[in-house]
């Protein structure tokens, strides 16, 4: 039993990580995905949001711009296409703590239950986002590594250069002294 819910999370996690996008340097979660997890209709969820506006700032949810929402009817012309161009005004984009305030407001056992997937996948995003980081980091550090054991190895070079022969003298030399040495 433990298995089956284990896969069953798994598969509800990559179902949530493939709708959620990036829009204005935010991940989100639009409202129809949203309401579709949460088992309402969006206009369930919308309705619940706009009776509890004051718990929606702007960092838990926004509006797409009509140029937001253009673009986002036309990148995946292919998938719910027919949704996508009946719709006649932007969607609401939820970030993850507006997802979670959103389960809040419908108070609904699904609702509640698939808000724990929602926050995972916004967690694995950002670990994943993290590895990436740190992966360009190690890239960055070890080019400096090499430029700098490349600058030692030069330097230690130039420090055991052995000594050309007999050095001249510096400054004037005086013709009798020419002769000392």
């Amino acid at each position: 039993m433990g298995r089956d819910n284990a896969d069953e999370r798994s598969v509800a996690l990559a179902h949530i990580d493939n709708r959620i996008l990036l829009i204005r340097d935010r991940k989100v979660l639009l409202d129809a995905d949203l309401a579709a997890l949460y088992g309402v209709q969006t206009r369930v969820l919308n309705q619940a949001v706009k009776r509890n506006r004051e718990r929606f700032p702007a960092d838990f949810m926004f509006r797409l711009s009509a140029k937001e929402f253009s673009i986002w009817r036309s990148q995946s012309v292919i998938s719910n296409s027919a949704a996508k161009m009946a719709l006649r005004r932007p969607p609401f984009a939820f970030t993850e703590h507006g997802a979670l305030m959103a389960a809040t407001v419908l108070n609904s056992p699904r609702a509640i239950q698939a808000s724990l997937y929602v926050v995972r996948a916004f967690i694995r995003l950002r670990d994943f986002d993290i590895a990436r980081t740190l992966v360009e980091h190690g890239k960055k550090l070890a080019g400096h590594d090499a430029a700098i054991i490349e600058l030692m190895d030069a330097v230690r070079r130039h420090m055991a250069a052995p000594a050309e022969g007999k050095r001249r003298p510096i400054g004037f030399v005086t013709p009798s002294a020419a002769g000392t040495d």
